[in-house]
């Protein structure tokens, strides 16, 4: 009888242990699929690991909502946890450059706290877009025993949707669209049709397919015969993907117009200071010295513009007008971009100057995104005095006007500063006012080496958008022209000091995007209620 005892047990043991592991393996799928697509981007840069790595979390919401609703019902499970968990892998291995602000002695910060602010702002971002991944997959939950091809509208409309609400908000970067940008240049110029939103629909729809087809795969037990010879959905998926990057070609093979009259000789300079000293007298001297140096330089190649990154001449704008940097443009008289700091009452604006032969600045742009904890503290009336017992960084930088136009001597220019690249509203609307070419000014010193690959990729995907020539002047790298096809005509070294000159050429031409914007988001999501009401409807 004991021998029996403890054998039922021991049985009963064993399942408990059994059972543990397998509640414990969704976690584990979604994190490893999570994890997968974060090794899309900078500085792993696995691009086609972003057309498989969300099927699994797809099929794992369906199927374990699905048993839930069997009869009789499968142990209860929620998809929220998985997907969460799925978001943070992703977000958190995307944006781990975030830890690259520690340790902030620059800024006066010590390192216990550095360490802890850099831990907050990466687990934080890290935490918010797992937490977009985890309502789409509750909204999938409830779809789990429609059709298949209902949860494929719904799956890629409610993740565009997510996607553009979160891109509305002050804090954004990674985008599913971004996984494929500088790699897959041809399936990039679906931004033209439509921005980032045609990219991520494409990623999401063809995981949804592969993931539909492992389901109806499994669940009709089909066995024999080749899969792809068998499955509708593997099969749409394979068109779906090849259809996608035939277009995507059409766009990217048609050549560039490059008449003489809109060529246009910019020369960039990276001054590679590091911010320990930007703001010592060591710094002050290497930045009055290496950009006017480097204007000169350019000036004898023949350039008609210069270009230098954000915040390179730290200094307001009345004290700007004195700098030997002004000086040698007003001998020169090639005009200068620079970056400097603006007046705005007892605050001040991270902005960009146009500065002509004469010394005279006609035209200035402040940038309108600005950094959460970086350069602003949001909810300031909570957080404020939390951060201020912290460190002593400034709470006092103003967002510009988000409907600014950049007139220069050589038509109208978009401009993105540094945290804007990732934002693509911003230059949609200023090619749509006639922007021309982009000029992009940042410093990301304060980052690691992963970053400014990922902010490179993302002003390669504005340039394709807007089918415009890109130039991108940073402080330590990566500095770069870009064409609107979204080719990288040359590209600095990282924590260098360099200067190069490249001529672009003005455009005018206006793609879908820019003249319609992100129109494919509110047409799925249009789609979706209107094919949920006919279901409804009819049954």
């Amino acid at each position: 009888m004991q021998k029996k005892q403890s054998k039922k047990l021991g049985e009963m043991g064993k399942q408990g242990r059994l059972g543990k592991r397998l509640s414990l393996l969704p976690y584990l799928i979604a994190l490893g699929s999570g994890i997968v697509m974060g090794l899309t981007v900078a500085p792993v840069g696995a691009w086609f690991l972003a057309w498989i790595a969300l099927a699994p979390l797809w099929i794992l919401v369906v199927t374990l909502s699905k048993r839930k609703n069997q009869s009789p019902p499968a142990p209860s499970f929620s998809p929220a946890p998985p997907a969460l968990l799925w978001g943070v892998a992703y977000h958190g291995i995307a944006l781990s450059w975030i830890m690259g602000i520690h340790p902030m002695d620059w800024l006066g910060v010590p390192w216990w706290p550095s360490l802890a602010i850099a831990l907050f702002c990466w687990g934080f971002v890290s935490l918010y877009g797992g937490v977009f991944v985890a309502v789409w997959a509750a909204v999938m939950a409830r779809l789990a025993q429609q059709k298949a091809g209902i949860r494929i509208l719904f799956g890629t409309a409610i993740w565009c949707g997510l996607e553009a609400l979160w891109s509305a908000g002050p804090l954004w970067w990674s985008s599913l669209a971004y996984t494929q940008s500088p790699h897959n240049l041809i399936i990039l110029h679906l931004g033209q049709l439509s921005g980032t939103s045609t990219i991520t629909a494409a990623i999401v729809a063809f995981n949804g397919l592969i993931a539909e087809g492992w389901i109806n795969y499994k669940e009709k037990k089909i066995s024999s015969a080749p899969w792809w010879f068998i499955n509708r959905y593997l099969a749409i998926a394979t068109g779906l993907l090849i259809t996608l990057h035939l277009i995507g070609l059409v766009l990217y093979i048609r050549p560039i117009a490059q008449p003489p009259a809109a060529a246009l000789k910019v020369g960039i300079i990276q001054g590679n200071i590091p911010n320990k000293i930007k703001l010592a007298p060591e710094g002050l001297r290497r930045a009055i010295t290496g950009y006017t140096d480097g204007y000169l330089n350019l000036v004898n190649q023949g350039v008609d513009a210069v270009l230098t990154p954000e915040g390179a001449m730290p200094f307001f704008q009345h004290d700007l007008i004195g700098t030997p940097l002004v000086s040698a443009v007003q001998k020169k008289g090639v005009v200068a971009w620079i970056g400097a700091f603006g007046k705005r009452g007892r605050s001040y604006t991270n902005s960009l100057f146009t500065v002509i032969g004469n010394g005279e600045i006609v035209s200035r742009y402040d940038k309108a995104k600005l950094v959460p904890l970086g350069e602003y503290i949001p909810f300031e009336g909570i957080l404020g005095g939390i951060v201020q017992r912290l460190s002593p960084l400034d709470e006092h930088q103003v967002p510009g006007s988000p409907n600014q136009v950049f007139n220069t001597p050589f038509g109208q220019a978009i401009i993105g500063i540094c945290y804007e690249s990732a934002f693509p509203e911003q230059f949609r609307r200023q090619a749509a006012a006639g922007g021309q070419f982009i000029l992009s000014s940042s410093n990301d010193a304060h980052y690691s080496a992963p970053m400014p690959l990922q902010h490179h990729a993302q002003d390669i995907m504005r340039a394709i958008e807007t089918d415009r020539w890109s130039v991108r002047a940073t402080n330590t790298g990566y500095s770069a022209f870009v064409d609107p096809h979204g080719r990288t005509l040359w590209i600095s070294g990282y924590n260098t000091y360099e200067t190069h000159a490249t001529t672009i050429y003005r455009q005018q031409t206006k793609t879908f995007y820019v003249r319609w914007g992100d129109w494919l988001t509110p047409l799925l999501l249009g789609s979706s209620a209107l094919w949920w009401g006919l279901v409804i409807r009819n049954s």
